[in-house]
């Protein structure tokens, strides 16, 4: 397909895709090499062996997982017409993701309770790569939470229907990409300890 031809608005949504897209592939960048200087620093004698990821961050899990499958199914329903299930599914995807939120501070409480910091001289090289991790990933959900705010107010004033769903597929194509970067993340630090 050549990418100059189409009209303005093919254009600029392939520009839009393309341009999340880049976004992605940096962020995935990033954590790439966040978790090669985990892999590289576990060969130091201060490095905890015995350390065991809390059970609130596997909890998070499933509330991202299960996210990714309401707010799929939420984009179906409103690109058939089907707003009041649309509507439903996007505010129970905000719900499970605050959730997913709520869980992660509860997972870092855990961990403080265990006396591992972030920093300082209860800090360990360990937990402050976990603490370093989790929180950038934090960072990245937040800017997804604000993307699917904005995805539930342009529902609700009905710039989304059959054929106009392009800041909708965005923000679920977003928001898949950050459940599966949190899925490597948590497969990551339960195999690489």
């Amino acid at each position: 397909m050549d990418l100059t031809q189409g009209t303005f608005r093919e254009k600029s949504d392939r520009a839009k895709k393309m341009m999340l897209w880049f976004g992605m592939i940096s962020i995935l960048m990033t954590f790439a090499g966040l978790t090669s200087a985990y892999v590289v620093s576990k060969t130091r004698p201060d490095w905890l062996q015995d350390f065991a990821l809390p059970g609130a961050f596997l909890v998070s899990t499933v509330f991202i997982l299960l996210s990714s499958v309401t707010f799929h199914f939420a984009k179906k329903n409103i690109e058939t017409g089907q707003r009041q299930a649309g509507s439903i599914l996007l505010l129970v995807t905000l719900l499970l993701a605050i959730a997913f939120v709520v869980s992660q501070f509860y997972g870092f409480s855990q961990v403080i309770a265990e006396g591992y910091y972030f920093t300082g001289a209860q800090s360990t090289v360990t937990t402050s790569f976990l603490y370093a991790i989790t929180v950038a990933h934090l960072a990245h959900v937040a800017a997804g939470i604000l993307v699917l705010l904005v995805v539930i107010y342009n529902h609700f004033k009905e710039k989304y229907g059959p054929g106009q769903t392009l800041g909708l597929e965005l923000a679920v194509t977003f928001w898949h990409f950050l459940d599966l970067l949190w899925v490597y993340l948590i497969l990551f630090f339960y195999f690489f300890r």
